[in-house]
């Protein structure tokens, strides 16, 4: 019997009046009153706590974090899976990567598109809440070096660029090849970005205290700030530049160098150079490539799973291709000769 036939059922019983009309009447009627008030009340908490409707792979509206390293790939994927499916919608947020991942672990977004897994400290917080979550990777990218064009220099080591962060190379007079002098400013667009936490990574540093950097305050940011200084070294998401299909990339791309990076203490021919670009990233020849993730703490088969299902599939992996990326799994193409 339904709750609602239980009440209807119960409210008839306590109309019921004996034939004797003695006191053991009115005890009997004022606990059946009760008992009224209590189912009432009891589907009325029922009706307020029906809980909201489940979005789905193809259906529902969720809000992403996402590294603001990572806009141009973050815009294009959305966008493209709302024209596929269109009951679906995408509120997109962009921070440093610490706070896109600190607003999926307060449940302020549903997913974070970041260059990492979660910490251990991170994922406490979501075991905290019985939430598993789940780590996808979805490419590979890298952090690029650009520079003015009016900046000859293109090529450097990993040994010069340890130098420039270990404050032992502060002047641009002190690198081969360039025709530049004068101090290194170092731009970056946030001092919790990805791009400045994973070159800390990459030379162990703590502390970037001494040394001249410049914070543009976004990624567009700093490719505008580099292009005007010729005596400064920006630090950007591969994914601004790398759309070669795309007009915006085309117009951030013009009048600036991508700096191309060598792993050998003394490298000979200009193949022992390598950029941010797919074969580089593919192969990881690029000293600074990094990985990309779809960090989720959905607890349902729902719109977060299916985007990041749509991205790890073929035509989700072209798209991250075609973006400049290399996808996790690469999209085989098949060509027959006759």
């Amino acid at each position: 019997m339904s709750i609602e036939r239980w009440g209807e059922a119960i409210v008839l019983a306590a109309a019921e009046r004996p034939n004797n009309g003695t006191m053991p009447y009115l005890k009997t009627t004022l606990s059946r009153y009760l008992i009224v008030g209590f189912v009432f009340l009891a589907l009325g908490l029922n009706g307020c706590k029906e809980e909201k409707k489940l979005d789905s792979p193809s259906q529902g509206r969720i809000t992403i974090a996402a590294d603001e390293s990572y806009e141009p790939l973050t815009v294009e994927i959305t966008r493209t899976y709302e024209l596929l499916y269109p009951r679906t919608k995408f509120d997109l947020v962009f921070k440093p990567e610490r706070e896109a991942i600190r607003l999926m672990l307060e449940d302020k977004a549903r997913l974070c598109i970041v260059s990492r897994r979660l910490t251990a400290n991170e994922q406490r917080s979501l075991d905290n809440e019985k939430i598993t979550g789940s780590a996808t990777l979805l490419a590979t990218d890298g952090v690029a070096i650009i520079t003015s064009k009016a900046n000859f220099d293109s090529l450097m080591t990993m040994n010069e660029l340890r130098g420039v962060f270990n404050k032992q190379i502060n002047n641009w007079s002190q690198l081969k090849g360039g025709n530049q002098s004068g101090p290194i400013t170092l731009v970056f667009d946030n001092p919790n970005s990805s791009n400045l936490d994973h070159v800390m990574q990459r030379f162990g540093l703590k502390s970037v205290n001494g040394l001249s950097i410049y914070t543009a305050k976004s990624n567009k940011g700093v490719i505008d700030y580099v292009r005007t200084h010729p005596t400064a070294m920006g630090f950007i998401g591969v994914n601004w530049i790398s759309d070669g299909d795309g007009p915006v990339s085309a117009a951030l791309s013009k009048d600036i160098r991508v700096i191309g990076l060598s792993s050998k203490a003394n490298p000979q021919i200009r193949d022992d150079y390598h950029q941010p670009f797919q074969r580089d990233l593919a192969l990881k020849l690029y000293p600074l490539w990094r990985d990309v993730y779809m960090v989720s703490r959905e607890a349902h088969p729902g719109l977060g799973g299916g985007l990041t299902n749509y991205l790890v599939r073929d035509s989700g992996r072209l798209l991250v291709e075609k973006l400049g990326l290399w996808p996790r799994v690469p999209y085989n193409r098949e060509v027959q000769l006759k």
